[in-house]
Protein backbone atom coordinates (compact mmCIF):
# COMPACT_ATOMS: atom_id res chain seq x y z
CA UNK A 1 0.00 0.00 0.00
CA UNK A 2 1.56 3.54 -1.00
CA UNK A 3 1.32 6.39 1.54
CA UNK A 4 1.90 9.35 0.04
CA UNK A 5 2.70 12.73 1.19
CA UNK A 6 0.28 16.05 0.84
CA UNK A 7 2.25 17.20 -1.68
CA UNK A 8 2.53 14.26 -3.45
CA UNK A 9 -1.66 13.83 -3.21
CA UNK A 10 -1.81 17.30 -4.49
CA UNK A 11 0.63 16.61 -7.80
CA UNK A 12 -0.76 13.16 -8.19
CA UNK A 13 -4.42 14.33 -7.94
CA UNK A 14 -3.52 17.29 -10.40
CA UNK A 15 -2.31 15.07 -12.96
CA UNK A 16 -5.40 13.12 -12.87
CA UNK A 17 -7.82 16.12 -12.85
CA UNK A 18 -6.15 16.89 -16.37
CA UNK A 19 -6.09 14.16 -17.75
CA UNK A 20 -10.15 13.61 -16.77
CA UNK A 21 -10.38 16.88 -19.10
CA UNK A 22 -9.06 15.82 -22.11
CA UNK A 23 -11.81 15.60 -24.63
CA UNK A 24 -12.34 12.14 -26.74
CA UNK A 25 -10.47 12.39 -29.95
CA UNK A 26 -7.78 14.99 -28.21
CA UNK A 27 -4.15 14.24 -26.85
CA UNK A 28 -2.23 16.04 -25.13
CA UNK A 29 1.74 15.48 -23.70
CA UNK A 30 3.10 15.06 -20.04
CA UNK A 31 4.89 18.09 -20.26
CA UNK A 32 1.42 20.22 -20.87
CA UNK A 33 -0.28 18.43 -18.20
CA UNK A 34 3.55 19.65 -16.08
CA UNK A 35 2.87 23.29 -17.26
CA UNK A 36 -0.71 23.32 -16.46
CA UNK A 37 0.38 22.37 -12.44
CA UNK A 38 2.79 25.21 -13.02
CA UNK A 39 5.86 22.18 -12.86
CA UNK A 40 7.10 22.59 -15.92
CA UNK A 41 10.61 20.72 -15.51
CA UNK A 42 8.06 17.81 -13.92
CA UNK A 43 6.85 15.82 -17.30
CA UNK A 44 8.74 12.74 -16.01
CA UNK A 45 6.82 12.77 -12.87
CA UNK A 46 3.81 13.04 -14.77
CA UNK A 47 3.93 9.71 -16.35
CA UNK A 48 5.28 7.90 -13.43
CA UNK A 49 1.85 9.60 -12.25
CA UNK A 50 -0.20 7.56 -14.75
CA UNK A 51 2.30 4.49 -14.88
CA UNK A 52 1.38 3.56 -11.68
CA UNK A 53 -2.05 5.30 -11.23
CA UNK A 54 -4.07 1.69 -10.13
CA UNK A 55 -2.12 2.31 -6.97
CA UNK A 56 -1.77 6.39 -6.46
CA UNK A 57 -5.67 6.18 -6.98
CA UNK A 58 -6.16 3.96 -4.48
CA UNK A 59 -4.78 5.84 -2.38
CA UNK A 60 -5.79 9.05 -3.36
CA UNK A 61 -9.66 7.82 -2.86
CA UNK A 62 -8.89 6.80 0.79
CA UNK A 63 -11.99 7.66 2.95
CA UNK A 64 -13.91 9.33 -0.16
CA UNK A 65 -17.06 7.67 -0.60
CA UNK A 66 -17.41 6.77 -4.84
CA UNK A 67 -20.59 9.40 -4.96
CA UNK A 68 -18.16 11.86 -3.78
CA UNK A 69 -16.93 14.41 -6.32
CA UNK A 70 -13.32 13.97 -5.24
CA UNK A 71 -13.75 10.07 -6.15
CA UNK A 72 -11.57 9.06 -8.66
CA UNK A 73 -12.68 6.48 -11.10
CA UNK A 74 -9.39 4.42 -12.39
CA UNK A 75 -11.88 2.69 -14.93
CA UNK A 76 -12.81 5.82 -16.54
CA UNK A 77 -9.66 7.76 -16.28
CA UNK A 78 -8.54 8.19 -20.36
CA UNK A 79 -4.86 7.39 -19.69
CA UNK A 80 -4.57 6.84 -23.27
CA UNK A 81 -4.59 10.21 -24.58
CA UNK A 82 -1.18 11.58 -23.16
CA UNK A 83 1.95 10.97 -24.94
CA UNK A 84 5.66 12.64 -25.36
CA UNK A 85 6.40 15.41 -26.27
CA UNK A 86 7.30 14.10 -30.01
CA UNK A 87 4.04 13.14 -30.17
CA UNK A 88 5.01 9.46 -29.99
CA UNK A 89 3.01 6.37 -27.44
CA UNK A 90 6.27 5.80 -24.84
CA UNK A 91 7.49 2.58 -24.74
CA UNK A 92 6.56 0.57 -22.17
CA UNK A 93 7.95 -2.44 -19.79
CA UNK A 94 4.90 -4.24 -20.48
CA UNK A 95 5.57 -4.27 -24.79
CA UNK A 96 1.47 -4.51 -25.06
CA UNK A 97 1.11 -1.27 -23.53
CA UNK A 98 2.17 0.97 -25.97
CA UNK A 99 -0.37 -1.12 -28.70
CA UNK A 100 -3.49 -0.87 -26.12
CA UNK A 101 -2.81 2.98 -26.03
CA UNK A 102 -2.59 3.37 -29.95
CA UNK A 103 -6.07 1.07 -30.34
CA UNK A 104 -7.51 3.55 -27.73
CA UNK A 105 -6.30 6.33 -29.84
CA UNK A 106 -7.79 4.18 -32.67
CA UNK A 107 -11.15 4.09 -31.38
CA UNK A 108 -11.34 7.43 -30.79
CA UNK A 109 -10.58 8.06 -34.87
CA UNK A 110 -7.04 9.35 -33.88
CA UNK A 111 -4.66 8.33 -36.37
CA UNK A 112 -1.66 6.57 -35.24
CA UNK A 113 1.80 5.98 -37.02
CA UNK A 114 3.54 2.53 -37.70
CA UNK A 115 6.10 3.94 -35.51
CA UNK A 116 3.45 4.96 -32.84
CA UNK A 117 3.42 8.44 -33.89
CA UNK A 118 0.00 11.49 -33.67
CA UNK A 119 0.16 14.29 -35.06
CA UNK A 120 0.12 16.97 -32.49
CA UNK A 121 -1.03 19.53 -34.17
CA UNK A 122 -4.12 18.06 -35.67
CA UNK A 123 -4.99 16.40 -32.38
CA UNK A 124 -3.44 18.21 -29.85
CA UNK A 125 -5.16 19.38 -26.78
CA UNK A 126 -3.21 22.44 -25.07
CA UNK A 127 -5.27 24.56 -23.15
CA UNK A 128 -3.17 27.93 -21.35
CA UNK A 129 -5.13 26.78 -17.89
CA UNK A 130 -7.99 24.24 -16.93
CA UNK A 131 -9.77 23.62 -13.85
CA UNK A 132 -8.54 21.89 -10.86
Amino acid sequence: MVRLTDESRAFHYGVYSIVYQIPPGKITTYGHIAYLLDKPGNARQVGSSLKHCTMIIQDLNRGFDPSEEEYLNIDSLPWWRVLSSSGKISPRENSQGQYLQADRLREEQIPVSQAHLVDLEEYGWFPEDVNL
